[in-house]
Protein backbone atom coordinates (compact mmCIF):
# COMPACT_ATOMS: atom_id res chain seq x y z
CA UNK A 1 0.00 0.00 0.00
CA UNK A 2 0.80 3.64 -0.10
CA UNK A 3 2.93 4.96 2.51
CA UNK A 4 0.85 7.72 4.44
CA UNK A 5 2.30 11.27 4.69
CA UNK A 6 2.19 12.22 7.89
CA UNK A 7 0.25 15.37 8.95
CA UNK A 8 1.66 18.38 8.93
CA UNK A 9 0.34 19.21 12.78
CA UNK A 10 2.04 15.35 13.19
CA UNK A 11 5.15 16.89 12.53
CA UNK A 12 5.14 20.05 14.33
CA UNK A 13 4.44 18.35 17.43
CA UNK A 14 7.13 16.17 17.09
CA UNK A 15 9.30 18.86 16.14
CA UNK A 16 8.69 21.25 18.71
CA UNK A 17 8.82 18.11 21.42
CA UNK A 18 12.73 17.65 19.82
CA UNK A 19 12.94 21.35 20.39
CA UNK A 20 11.76 21.91 24.08
CA UNK A 21 14.22 18.60 24.93
CA UNK A 22 16.81 19.88 23.31
CA UNK A 23 16.89 22.88 24.52
CA UNK A 24 15.14 22.98 27.37
CA UNK A 25 12.87 26.16 26.28
CA UNK A 26 9.72 26.85 23.59
CA UNK A 27 9.90 27.23 20.50
CA UNK A 28 8.73 30.87 18.64
CA UNK A 29 8.01 29.80 14.85
CA UNK A 30 8.26 27.01 12.19
CA UNK A 31 9.13 27.81 8.49
CA UNK A 32 7.82 24.88 6.05
CA UNK A 33 9.13 24.41 2.53
CA UNK A 34 7.72 21.52 0.13
CA UNK A 35 9.39 18.74 -1.77
CA UNK A 36 8.06 18.86 -5.21
CA UNK A 37 7.96 16.03 -7.93
CA UNK A 38 8.08 17.56 -11.56
CA UNK A 39 5.57 16.16 -14.06
CA UNK A 40 7.32 17.19 -17.00
CA UNK A 41 10.17 19.15 -18.08
CA UNK A 42 13.56 17.78 -17.03
CA UNK A 43 16.50 18.97 -17.66
CA UNK A 44 15.04 21.99 -19.34
CA UNK A 45 15.56 24.13 -16.43
CA UNK A 46 19.36 25.16 -16.81
CA UNK A 47 18.59 25.51 -20.96
CA UNK A 48 16.78 28.82 -19.50
CA UNK A 49 13.53 26.52 -20.69
CA UNK A 50 10.50 25.49 -19.34
CA UNK A 51 9.16 22.93 -15.97
CA UNK A 52 6.03 21.98 -15.23
CA UNK A 53 6.49 20.57 -11.40
CA UNK A 54 4.14 20.77 -8.03
CA UNK A 55 4.80 20.82 -4.66
CA UNK A 56 4.14 17.53 -2.53
CA UNK A 57 2.63 17.24 1.30
CA UNK A 58 6.16 16.22 2.16
CA UNK A 59 7.88 19.40 3.46
CA UNK A 60 10.85 20.27 5.47
CA UNK A 61 10.40 22.36 8.81
CA UNK A 62 12.98 24.68 10.93
CA UNK A 63 11.71 25.29 13.79
CA UNK A 64 13.23 27.50 16.45
CA UNK A 65 14.09 31.03 18.48
CA UNK A 66 15.99 33.63 18.19
CA UNK A 67 19.01 33.78 21.15
CA UNK A 68 20.93 36.67 22.47
CA UNK A 69 23.92 35.24 21.69
CA UNK A 70 25.84 35.31 18.21
CA UNK A 71 25.84 31.86 17.14
CA UNK A 72 23.52 29.31 15.39
CA UNK A 73 22.52 25.89 16.93
CA UNK A 74 21.17 23.47 14.50
CA UNK A 75 19.71 19.36 15.08
CA UNK A 76 18.48 17.41 12.57
CA UNK A 77 16.19 14.90 13.06
CA UNK A 78 16.92 12.99 9.80
CA UNK A 79 19.03 10.35 11.16
CA UNK A 80 20.07 9.36 7.20
CA UNK A 81 21.92 12.64 7.09
CA UNK A 82 25.95 12.65 7.26
CA UNK A 83 27.36 12.98 10.94
CA UNK A 84 27.18 14.67 13.40
CA UNK A 85 23.57 15.50 13.52
CA UNK A 86 24.11 18.88 15.44
CA UNK A 87 25.68 21.70 14.76
CA UNK A 88 27.45 24.75 16.52
CA UNK A 89 28.88 28.04 14.77
CA UNK A 90 29.57 31.88 15.37
CA UNK A 91 27.19 34.14 13.11
CA UNK A 92 29.49 35.25 10.18
CA UNK A 93 31.18 38.56 9.84
CA UNK A 94 33.43 40.65 7.26
CA UNK A 95 36.70 39.08 8.36
CA UNK A 96 35.29 35.28 9.60
CA UNK A 97 32.85 34.08 6.35
CA UNK A 98 30.99 30.84 7.18
CA UNK A 99 33.41 28.00 6.02
CA UNK A 100 32.21 24.93 4.12
CA UNK A 101 32.49 22.08 5.98
CA UNK A 102 31.86 18.63 7.61
CA UNK A 103 28.74 17.93 7.86
CA UNK A 104 27.25 18.56 4.58
CA UNK A 105 23.79 18.95 5.45
CA UNK A 106 25.03 22.25 7.64
CA UNK A 107 26.89 23.64 4.62
CA UNK A 108 23.35 24.39 2.65
CA UNK A 109 21.83 25.85 5.81
CA UNK A 110 25.53 27.93 6.40
CA UNK A 111 25.00 28.80 2.85
CA UNK A 112 21.79 30.53 3.20
CA UNK A 113 22.47 32.15 6.23
CA UNK A 114 25.51 33.54 4.21
CA UNK A 115 23.38 34.94 1.56
CA UNK A 116 20.54 35.89 3.77
CA UNK A 117 20.02 39.81 2.78
CA UNK A 118 18.67 40.50 6.30
CA UNK A 119 20.05 41.09 9.65
CA UNK A 120 22.19 37.90 10.73
CA UNK A 121 21.21 36.86 14.34
CA UNK A 122 21.75 33.81 16.34
CA UNK A 123 19.13 31.05 16.76
CA UNK A 124 18.48 27.81 17.73
CA UNK A 125 16.70 25.40 15.42
CA UNK A 126 15.48 21.84 15.10
CA UNK A 127 14.95 20.39 11.43
CA UNK A 128 12.41 17.76 10.10
CA UNK A 129 11.78 16.47 7.20
CA UNK A 130 9.69 13.72 5.44
CA UNK A 131 11.09 14.21 2.02
CA UNK A 132 13.21 10.78 1.06
CA UNK A 133 16.54 11.54 1.05
CA UNK A 134 18.72 11.13 -2.63
CA UNK A 135 15.06 10.23 -4.19
CA UNK A 136 14.75 13.50 -6.82
CA UNK A 137 11.73 14.95 -4.86
CA UNK A 138 14.00 18.13 -4.05
CA UNK A 139 14.87 17.62 -0.33
CA UNK A 140 18.05 20.10 -0.69
CA UNK A 141 15.95 23.20 -2.20
CA UNK A 142 13.21 22.50 0.62
CA UNK A 143 15.91 22.93 3.32
CA UNK A 144 17.36 25.68 2.17
CA UNK A 145 14.16 27.38 1.44
CA UNK A 146 12.35 26.70 4.99
CA UNK A 147 15.90 27.84 6.47
CA UNK A 148 15.59 31.38 4.62
CA UNK A 149 11.89 31.76 5.06
CA UNK A 150 12.86 30.85 9.37
CA UNK A 151 15.49 33.67 8.76
CA UNK A 152 12.66 36.02 7.58
CA UNK A 153 10.38 35.38 10.56
CA UNK A 154 13.11 35.58 12.77
CA UNK A 155 13.98 38.99 11.40
CA UNK A 156 10.94 40.21 10.23
CA UNK A 157 13.18 40.83 6.77
CA UNK A 158 11.12 39.76 3.67
CA UNK A 159 13.04 39.48 -0.08
CA UNK A 160 11.26 39.15 -3.13
CA UNK A 161 10.15 35.46 -3.61
CA UNK A 162 12.32 35.37 -6.77
CA UNK A 163 15.18 36.94 -5.32
CA UNK A 164 14.67 34.58 -2.34
CA UNK A 165 14.94 31.92 -4.85
CA UNK A 166 18.08 32.79 -6.93
CA UNK A 167 19.56 33.27 -3.22
CA UNK A 168 18.53 30.17 -2.37
CA UNK A 169 20.41 28.61 -5.55
CA UNK A 170 23.26 30.59 -5.06
CA UNK A 171 23.94 28.80 -1.63
CA UNK A 172 23.81 25.34 -3.46
CA UNK A 173 25.98 26.49 -5.96
CA UNK A 174 28.37 27.54 -3.29
CA UNK A 175 28.45 25.61 -0.32
CA UNK A 176 27.07 22.60 -1.43
CA UNK A 177 28.84 22.87 -4.69
CA UNK A 178 26.11 21.58 -6.88
CA UNK A 179 25.40 23.69 -9.54
CA UNK A 180 21.54 22.66 -9.60
CA UNK A 181 18.84 24.73 -11.62
CA UNK A 182 16.27 27.12 -10.13
CA UNK A 183 12.96 25.01 -10.85
CA UNK A 184 13.52 23.40 -7.08
CA UNK A 185 14.03 26.48 -5.08
CA UNK A 186 10.82 28.39 -6.99
CA UNK A 187 8.02 25.71 -6.44
CA UNK A 188 9.25 25.48 -3.47
CA UNK A 189 8.27 29.38 -2.83
CA UNK A 190 5.53 29.88 -5.54
CA UNK A 191 3.92 26.23 -4.90
CA UNK A 192 -0.56 26.27 -4.88
CA UNK A 193 -2.48 23.63 -3.52
CA UNK A 194 -4.50 22.18 -6.71
CA UNK A 195 -2.10 23.97 -8.85
CA UNK A 196 0.58 21.90 -11.29
CA UNK A 197 3.43 25.14 -11.68
CA UNK A 198 4.42 26.41 -14.98
CA UNK A 199 8.03 28.33 -14.96
CA UNK A 200 9.56 29.63 -17.60
CA UNK A 201 13.18 29.69 -16.30
CA UNK A 202 14.52 32.78 -18.63
CA UNK A 203 11.83 35.29 -17.30
CA UNK A 204 11.01 33.35 -14.71
CA UNK A 205 7.18 34.00 -15.27
CA UNK A 206 5.24 31.44 -13.30
CA UNK A 207 2.37 30.71 -14.58
CA UNK A 208 -0.07 28.13 -11.64
CA UNK A 209 -2.70 25.58 -13.91
CA UNK A 210 -5.43 23.95 -11.75
CA UNK A 211 -5.43 19.77 -11.59
CA UNK A 212 -8.88 19.26 -13.18
CA UNK A 213 -10.66 16.87 -10.74
CA UNK A 214 -10.91 13.76 -12.16
CA UNK A 215 -10.84 10.23 -10.67
CA UNK A 216 -7.03 10.03 -11.24
CA UNK A 217 -3.85 10.58 -9.08
CA UNK A 218 -0.41 10.84 -9.14
CA UNK A 219 1.26 7.97 -7.41
CA UNK A 220 5.45 8.20 -7.16
CA UNK A 221 7.04 5.03 -6.80
CA UNK A 222 10.43 5.76 -5.02
CA UNK A 223 12.98 3.36 -6.24
CA UNK A 224 15.65 3.44 -3.78
CA UNK A 225 18.18 3.73 -6.44
CA UNK A 226 21.05 6.58 -6.22
CA UNK A 227 23.60 5.77 -8.84
CA UNK A 228 26.80 7.97 -7.34
CA UNK A 229 27.45 9.01 -11.54
CA UNK A 230 24.63 10.89 -11.00
CA UNK A 231 26.26 14.55 -9.96
CA UNK A 232 29.14 14.11 -12.63
CA UNK A 233 26.87 13.11 -15.33
CA UNK A 234 24.90 15.77 -14.58
CA UNK A 235 27.51 18.35 -15.54
CA UNK A 236 29.14 16.41 -18.55
CA UNK A 237 25.31 16.79 -20.03
CA UNK A 238 25.17 20.67 -18.59
CA UNK A 239 28.20 21.22 -20.98
CA UNK A 240 27.18 19.56 -24.18
CA UNK A 241 23.89 21.65 -24.09
CA UNK A 242 25.73 24.75 -23.39
CA UNK A 243 28.59 24.22 -26.31
CA UNK A 244 25.76 23.38 -28.69
CA UNK A 245 24.23 26.87 -28.15
CA UNK A 246 27.76 27.74 -28.63
CA UNK A 247 28.19 26.90 -32.12
CA UNK A 248 24.56 27.71 -33.35
CA UNK A 249 25.38 31.14 -31.29
CA UNK A 250 22.28 31.32 -29.41
CA UNK A 251 22.27 31.80 -25.23
CA UNK A 252 20.97 28.24 -24.53
CA UNK A 253 19.20 25.95 -26.30
CA UNK A 254 15.95 27.71 -25.74
CA UNK A 255 16.64 29.48 -28.60
CA UNK A 256 17.26 26.67 -31.39
CA UNK A 257 14.40 25.06 -33.13
CA UNK A 258 14.90 21.15 -33.89
CA UNK A 259 15.15 22.50 -37.29
CA UNK A 260 18.46 24.25 -37.10
CA UNK A 261 19.90 21.29 -34.69
CA UNK A 262 19.08 19.06 -37.74
CA UNK A 263 20.68 21.38 -40.22
CA UNK A 264 23.66 21.64 -37.61
CA UNK A 265 23.82 17.61 -37.22
CA UNK A 266 23.80 17.17 -41.32
CA UNK A 267 26.75 19.28 -40.99
CA UNK A 268 28.95 17.14 -38.86
CA UNK A 269 29.63 20.12 -36.57
CA UNK A 270 28.28 17.93 -33.35
CA UNK A 271 28.78 14.48 -32.92
CA UNK A 272 25.77 12.19 -32.31
CA UNK A 273 25.37 12.39 -28.41
CA UNK A 274 25.81 15.86 -28.54
CA UNK A 275 22.58 15.88 -30.88
CA UNK A 276 20.47 13.57 -28.86
CA UNK A 277 21.02 15.45 -25.73
CA UNK A 278 19.97 18.64 -27.41
CA UNK A 279 17.26 17.19 -29.18
CA UNK A 280 15.72 16.13 -25.59
CA UNK A 281 16.39 19.43 -24.24
CA UNK A 282 14.68 21.29 -27.32
CA UNK A 283 11.85 18.57 -28.16
CA UNK A 284 10.88 18.89 -24.17
CA UNK A 285 10.52 22.02 -23.80
CA UNK A 286 7.79 21.95 -26.46
CA UNK A 287 6.26 18.87 -24.74
CA UNK A 288 5.81 20.94 -21.36
CA UNK A 289 4.04 23.76 -23.45
CA UNK A 290 1.66 20.70 -24.77
CA UNK A 291 1.28 19.30 -21.26
CA UNK A 292 0.42 22.90 -19.94
CA UNK A 293 -2.41 22.99 -22.89
CA UNK A 294 -3.69 19.65 -21.89
CA UNK A 295 -4.27 20.31 -18.18
CA UNK A 296 -6.38 23.40 -19.11
CA UNK A 297 -8.18 21.25 -21.57
CA UNK A 298 -8.96 18.56 -19.31
CA UNK A 299 -6.96 16.37 -21.43
CA UNK A 300 -5.58 13.49 -19.64
CA UNK A 301 -4.99 11.39 -21.93
CA UNK A 302 -2.91 13.93 -24.11
CA UNK A 303 -1.00 14.74 -20.81
CA UNK A 304 -0.30 10.98 -19.88
CA UNK A 305 1.44 10.64 -23.67
CA UNK A 306 3.36 13.20 -23.37
CA UNK A 307 4.54 11.83 -20.08
CA UNK A 308 5.22 8.75 -21.71
CA UNK A 309 7.25 11.05 -24.64
CA UNK A 310 9.41 12.68 -21.83
CA UNK A 311 10.39 9.34 -21.03
CA UNK A 312 11.68 8.06 -23.84
CA UNK A 313 13.51 10.71 -24.71
CA UNK A 314 15.21 11.31 -21.56
CA UNK A 315 15.99 7.40 -21.06
CA UNK A 316 17.65 7.24 -24.89
CA UNK A 317 18.68 10.57 -25.88
CA UNK A 318 19.53 12.50 -23.03
CA UNK A 319 20.43 8.96 -21.40
CA UNK A 320 19.66 10.04 -17.74
CA UNK A 321 17.55 7.02 -17.15
CA UNK A 322 18.83 3.90 -15.69
CA UNK A 323 17.71 -0.14 -15.33
CA UNK A 324 15.75 0.33 -12.21
CA UNK A 325 13.53 3.11 -13.06
CA UNK A 326 12.92 2.05 -16.87
CA UNK A 327 11.63 -1.09 -14.90
CA UNK A 328 9.10 0.60 -13.25
CA UNK A 329 7.94 2.92 -16.19
CA UNK A 330 7.47 -0.46 -17.63
CA UNK A 331 5.40 -1.87 -15.28
CA UNK A 332 3.55 1.05 -14.89
CA UNK A 333 2.73 1.24 -18.83
CA UNK A 334 1.24 -2.27 -18.81
CA UNK A 335 -0.88 -1.49 -15.94
CA UNK A 336 -4.72 -0.88 -16.17
CA UNK A 337 -5.68 2.61 -15.70
CA UNK A 338 -2.22 4.12 -16.22
CA UNK A 339 -2.36 7.05 -18.71
CA UNK A 340 1.33 7.72 -18.73
CA UNK A 341 4.69 7.44 -15.98
CA UNK A 342 7.90 8.72 -16.58
CA UNK A 343 11.58 9.45 -14.06
CA UNK A 344 11.04 12.50 -12.29
CA UNK A 345 14.42 14.25 -11.17
CA UNK A 346 17.86 14.56 -12.47
CA UNK A 347 17.80 10.67 -12.97
CA UNK A 348 19.98 7.97 -12.39
CA UNK A 349 17.50 6.43 -9.48
CA UNK A 350 15.21 8.46 -7.81
CA UNK A 351 11.45 8.29 -8.65
CA UNK A 352 8.74 7.46 -11.23
CA UNK A 353 5.58 9.98 -11.54
CA UNK A 354 2.45 8.53 -12.73
CA UNK A 355 -1.22 9.15 -13.60
CA UNK A 356 -3.49 6.59 -12.74
CA UNK A 357 -7.13 6.10 -12.10
CA UNK A 358 -7.39 5.56 -8.24
CA UNK A 359 -9.37 2.33 -8.70
CA UNK A 360 -5.77 1.13 -10.09
CA UNK A 361 -3.29 2.06 -7.95
CA UNK A 362 -3.14 -1.02 -5.26
CA UNK A 363 -3.36 -3.38 -8.44
CA UNK A 364 -0.16 -1.20 -9.66
CA UNK A 365 1.58 -1.08 -6.06
CA UNK A 366 1.11 -4.85 -5.99
CA UNK A 367 2.70 -5.90 -9.74
CA UNK A 368 5.98 -3.54 -8.61
CA UNK A 369 6.21 -5.86 -5.42
CA UNK A 370 6.11 -8.95 -7.33
CA UNK A 371 8.01 -7.93 -9.54
CA UNK A 372 10.92 -5.02 -8.91
CA UNK A 373 13.64 -7.12 -6.77
CA UNK A 374 14.72 -4.19 -4.28
CA UNK A 375 12.41 -2.11 -2.31
CA UNK A 376 9.89 0.28 -3.79
CA UNK A 377 8.09 3.19 -1.48
CA UNK A 378 5.39 4.60 -2.85
CA UNK A 379 3.07 7.76 -2.22
CA UNK A 380 0.09 9.21 -3.60
CA UNK A 381 0.34 13.26 -3.81
CA UNK A 382 -1.59 16.08 -4.14
CA UNK A 383 -0.36 19.23 -4.91
CA UNK A 384 0.29 21.70 -1.55
CA UNK A 385 1.44 25.02 -0.78
CA UNK A 386 4.95 27.06 -0.63
CA UNK A 387 6.71 28.24 1.77
CA UNK A 388 5.46 30.07 5.28
CA UNK A 389 6.01 30.64 8.31
CA UNK A 390 3.51 29.11 11.62
CA UNK A 391 3.51 30.67 14.79
CA UNK A 392 3.74 28.04 17.57
CA UNK A 393 1.40 29.22 20.83
CA UNK A 394 -0.95 26.43 19.80
CA UNK A 395 1.88 24.05 19.92
CA UNK A 396 3.97 24.45 22.92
Amino acid sequence: MAALVSTLNELLKKTVDAFKNEYGIDPEIAAIAPGRVNLIGEHTDYNEGFVFPMALPMVTIILGKKTDFNKCRILTLNERADKPLKVEFALPDADTPLQVSKPNWANYIKGVIHYFEGQKVGFDAVVLSNIPLGAGLSSSAALEVSMYTFLEGLTGHKTDSKQKALLCQKAEHMFAMVPCGLMDQLIAIYGEESCATLIDCRSLDITNTKIPESDCIFLIINSNVHHELASSEYSVRRQTCEEVAKKLKRKSLRDITLAELNKLNSSDAINDKAYRRARHVITENERTLQATKALKNNSLVEFGNLMNESHDSLSQDYEVSCEEIDLLVKLARESPGVYGSRMTGGGFGGCTVTLIEKLFVDSLIKKVQDCYTKRADFYIVNPSSGAHVVYLNKYV
